[in-house]
């Protein structure tokens, strides 16, 4: 489906990455890919992950620094010559603002959420459009703390709600150059980033026992999603929030 397709993914940590999901279902649709990490602790996990696929690229983007994703892109338009989609996949916001209450949330925790969480993707399409010379498809991971109080997910339910008004803005945008932007709202997952929420292990109980399909989403679920939303099937779907957490978002209770 996707031979011939050129990507970028933006946030792989580790293995149970929403980010690495996405990647693997785009690959094993014939994509060829570029990975992105920041800061030489997870230069190692990235790196193993990707020894199998065959002509990828591994390249430091810390995306709070514009000359670090200049420089990514470089090396994408030198290495591919193109761009057909890109994933992101980045959200952190400082644990300590991540438990108790949302007014006590600091100044520096905001501003390092909204920046990391919503801004960098507005940054990074600025960035892949130039290189998308045939359109392209922009995918971002929300979540449903962006619509409704999720305890404890205190500022990065904001960060999200901003994610998800950017896609709508960046849709609106890029649509005239046949770039789609779309975000995937995923149930909880046992991610990295995500267990830096408190009381993560009760969400994803709660999430379980109310969700229509009885159990939590998987990533690869997410990342399949991620591959139509990358794919010509999704052709004319440009700025959704497409959910993917077995139906908990449509139940009342």
């Amino acid at each position: 489906m996707l031979e011939n397709k050129f990507g970028i993914v933006f946030g792989v940590a580790n293995k149970r990455s929403i980010a690495w999901a996405s990647a693997q279902a785009l690959h094993e649709s014939g994509a060829r890919l570029a990975f992105t990490y920041q800061g030489e602790r997870l230069k190692e996990n990235v790196e193993s992950l990707t020894t199998d696929m065959a002509g990828s690229l591994v390249l430091p983007c810390d995306v709070t620094k514009p000359e670090e994703v200049e420089e990514a892109f470089r090396r994408v338009r030198e290495e591919f010559g193109r761009l057909d989609f890109l994933i992101h996949s980045v959200a952190y916001a400082p644990k300590e603002e991540l438990e108790g209450e949302f007014v006590d949330t600091s100044r520096d925790g905001f501003l390092v959420a909204l920046e990391v969480s919503a801004y960098s993707l507005t940054s990074l399409a600025r960035a892949a459009a130039p290189l998308m010379t045939d359109g392209g498809s922009i995918v971002s991971m929300t979540y449903y703390g962006a619509e409704k109080v999720v305890p404890n997910y205190n500022v990065m339910g904001v960060a999200k709600a901003a994610l998800e008004a950017s896609t709508r803005y960046l849709a609106a945008n890029l649509g005239a150059r046949n770039i789609r932007v779309n975000t995937i709202s995923a149930g909880p997952l046992n991610t990295l980033s995500a267990r830096g929420v408190a009381n993560m292990g009760m969400m994803l109980k709660h999430h379980a026992e109310r969700s229509p399909l009885g159990r939590n989403v998987e990533a690869r679920e997410v990342g399949n999603c991620a591959l139509f939303l990358c794919s010509p099937l999704s052709s004319g779907i440009t700025g959704e929030v497409i959910h993917v957490d077995c139906g908990y978002n449509i139940m009342a209770v």
